[in-house]
């Protein structure tokens, strides 16, 4: 489930990065997100003989947890196998985070998910957002574009995080936690 806010006007904001990253893994795997049920669009495909649903709920991020909640109600997966990406404002950008359960972070998306879902126990993957360099506010922040110099480096970002997704979905978020928090995509390319 990649969070973000409909609409083209946040099309390229910060908090769309979850949007991008399901975009970016249905193209590897040629399906388009064109189920328009439970207020998201969503698609099922196979990807080496596990189902995957892939959803990007069509409310406003504040209330993504409905559509994950009717998702999850449809195809009741297990807790464990539901991993929600997002952006994170405590990574710095060039960083990916595979996690399992935890709390929101102050995240208002992953906040609405843990309400409708009922637990915390979901896993995620974070993509590190950084802080503001110039005193904007934080609900400014999230929903403007990066900034310039951070641009290459997040599309950089978002091939890594397309690795940990597929690691998470062969091999489990052990794995893919193992495999991909450590790395830094940076100018010189990605680091341990």
């Amino acid at each position: 489930m990649g969070l973000g806010n409909p609409g083209i006007e946040y099309r390229n904001s910060r908090h769309n990065l979850g949007f991008k990253a399901v975009d970016l893994l249905c193209k590897k795997l040629g399906v388009q997100l064109t189920d328009q049920r439970f207020q998201a669009l969503s698609t099922q495909t196979h990807y080496h003989g596990k189902k995957l649903i892939l959803t990007c709920p069509q409310t406003l991020m504040n209330r993504s947890g409905l559509a994950v909640k009717y998702v999850a109600e449809y195809y009741n997966p297990e807790i464990g196998n539901i991993l929600v990406v997002h952006d994170d404002i405590d990574l710095d950008v060039g960083r990916i985070k595979i996690v399992r359960g935890g709390g929101a972070g102050g995240h208002h998306g992953v906040e609405s998910v843990i309400h409708h879902l009922g637990t915390s126990g979901f896993n995620r993957a974070k993509i590190g957002i950084g802080r503001p360099r110039y005193n904007e506010p934080i609900e400014g922040f999230v929903l403007s574009p990066l900034y310039e110099d951070q641009r290459r480096i997040m599309k950089d970002v978002l091939h890594v995080l397309l690795g940990a997704l597929e690691s998470f979905i062969l091999e489990g978020v052990e794995t893919a936690m193992n495999s991909f928090n450590s790395l830094t995509v940076g100018e010189k390319g990605i680091e341990e």
